[in-house]
């Protein structure tokens, strides 16, 4: 069954919009988390930025001590964050780049030129039972370096595809991109995730990719939520992945 991680970390940007530098402030990403779980999503993701331009510390603690699904905890591979992990001892880490510029996450991990700090750190965490995922673009020579760090799945980056929805034949081409990395990346023996600029219109499109077994989603249930509520924005979307159709 193909699983739904829903990121909260827009709700944390709608409160630090009003409440940066203080305590509390709204609307609280845990109670939104716990509205998702109730919804029926199978985990939450959250990323801990090193310039905490959203999700706080206080929040993944928060997170980690009611949390009733396994918390995907996204995450740079800084000394800072590595050490955060192992403290909170999440379910599942994901490595991604980090640039404070961007608005959100832009492109995929290039593992390849970090082999040996990101291997590091996969054996470290992974050495402490935290399930390591590598945030990465559907390329064959990333997909292998990710399999050389040790690292157990990837999430293979979809903002390509989501780009290129509009536009049949470039569609074509990122879905046929990501079936391919999906399959190499299954057949060294990894698990497949995939999420970034999914949508209620270009969710259905990326069930033709094989072997997928979570998609995290972020800011279009966030989105929707505010028109209709957290509770049904996921089961909308969690209908979508059970009827393409």
């Amino acid at each position: 069954m193909l699983k739904l991680g829903v990121n909260i970390d827009h709700t944390a940007t709608l409160r630090e919009a009003r409440y940066r530098g203080q305590e509390g402030g709204e609307p609280d990403p845990i109670e939104a988390a716990s509205i998702c779980i109730d919804a029926g999503c199978h985990g939450i993701t959250a990323h801990l930025r090193e310039d905490r331009r959203h999700i706080q510390d206080n929040d993944i603690d928060r997170l980690v001590s009611v949390l009733t699904v396994p918390l995907n905890f996204e995450i740079a591979n800084t000394p800072e964050m590595i050490a955060k992990a192992l403290e909170i001892k999440p379910t599942a880490v994901c490595m991604v780049p980090e640039k404070r510029e961007e608005v959100t996450t832009e492109g995929g991990l290039d593992v390849a030129s970090q082999l040996e700090a990101i291997s590091k750190s996969v054996t470290e965490l992974q050495g402490n039972g935290i399930e390591v995922s590598l945030f990465i673009d559907p390329d064959e020579e990333i997909i292998r370096a990710s399999h050389s760090t040790g690292a157990k799945a990837i999430e293979l980056h979809t903002g390509a595809y989501a780009e290129a929805f509009s536009q049949t034949s470039e569609r074509k081409k990122e879905l046929e991109r990501l079936s391919i990395a999906s399959n190499l990346a299954h057949s060294l023996g990894m698990k497949v995730n995939a999420g970034h600029g999914l949508n209620y219109t270009n969710l259905t499109g990326l069930l033709e990719v094989p072997w997928l077994e979570e998609l995290n989603i972020g800011h279009s249930i966030v989105a929707r939520a505010l028109t209709v509520g957290f509770e049904r924005a996921v089961r909308e979307m969690l209908e979508l992945m059970a009827n393409p159709d």
